[in-house]
């Protein structure tokens, strides 16, 4: 009903104890960003034993009890399109698609529709959920227009919540495929590395110093050596925007094909040229987590596009 409302009781405990109340609320509710948070107290939606709080800088004592009076999710304005989704699971609670290249996840600036979330709106009838704010968009975490491959989506708000919640304390099992430009001299090792928009080109991701960025952290191996070229998998520990493509960068190896952070070395071009391959060679083949609802494990493998297959098999020694 518009100009409605949902009560979330919000419970903070003595490990609390000091820090600011946006904070504090962020880490007990992930699906609701610390700046929503923070404006959502100014406008008197948070209460505790019936009274206001306003200041989201006030200091945490610990054990205490907050209601948070969370405002429907207004019109996404968004219109439902049939697209065909390749969907690897379905069930009342959620949804795993194996996204495409190409496909932009939600509709934004240049991208009105047409996108992953259009899609959805169809296919699910407008039961997606809408836990942050705007309705029905149900997507937990997003991946590049020009990435392909796994992405779960929340049918209703505890499914969002329970699966955001994960994704804040890094228990989901996300690994990356990337053909990487030439061949790491070690056979793995970690990019741990914080990154921000950069201050030059506000389209670009960059590595900045310790405590002005978000931290981020990439585990990666070697898995084939190619020519002047090598198959990565990549396991995020964070997930950073265009983390992968500029941790793999900073090392000197950046994806082929990325336009943003580095095509690869002249070698390739001509090969990335004849086989008409104009994206980052980026694609999300594992995907592990624990289902928000039913508690179960659940895993999903998605095998290399055939536009990769196709430039790894090129690239063959």
């Amino acid at each position: 009903m518009a100009g409605g409302h949902t009560k979330i009781e919000i419970a903070l405990d003595a490990s609390h104890a000091g820090w600011r109340l946006d904070r504090a609320l962020a880490a007990v509710v992930p699906s609701l960003s610390r700046e929503r948070l923070k404006v959502l107290t100014k406008a008197g939606a948070l209460t505790r034993e019936g009274n206001a709080l306003r200041d989201p800088a006030v200091k945490v004592k610990g054990d205490e009890r907050f209601t948070l009076a969370l405002p429907d999710p207004t019109p996404a304005h968004n219109e439902p399109q049939e697209i065909t989704l390749p969907i690897v699971f379905e069930d009342e609670h959620l949804l795993v698609v194996d996204k495409p290249a190409g496909l932009v996840v939600h509709p934004a600036a240049g991208n009105r529709d047409g996108t992953l979330v259009n899609a959805l709106l169809h296919h699910c009838g407008g039961t997606l959920s809408g836990i942050g704010g705007v309705a029905r968009p149900g997507i937990v975490h997003r991946i590049d227009k020009d990435t392909s491959g796994l992405l779960v989506v929340a049918k209703h708000d505890k499914a969002h919540v329970g699966l955001a919640k994960q994704f804040a304390d890094h228990s989901i099992d996300r690994r990356y495929l990337a053909i990487v430009s030439g061949v790491p001299r070690l056979a793995g090792d970690v990019v741990d590395a914080p990154l921000a928009r950069s201050a030059h080109d506000r389209k670009k991701i960059a590595i900045v110093k310790e405590g002005r960025g978000k931290r981020a952290v990439t585990h990666w191996k070697r898995l084939i050596i190619l020519k002047d070229a090598a198959l990565v998998e990549c396991t995020l520990e964070t997930g950073r925007t265009h983390q992968v493509r500029v941790h793999m960068a900073s090392i000197g190896h950046p994806l082929l094909g990325d336009p943003v952070y580095g095509r690869g070395k002249s070698v390739h071009r001509d090969l990335l040229n004849q086989l008409d391959f104009k994206r980052q060679a980026l694609h999300a083949a594992h995907l592990g987590f624990i289902h928000p609802v039913t508690k179960g494990r659940l895993s999903f493998d998605s095998a290399l596009p055939s536009d990769m297959q196709e430039l790894f098999t090129a690239l063959g020694v």
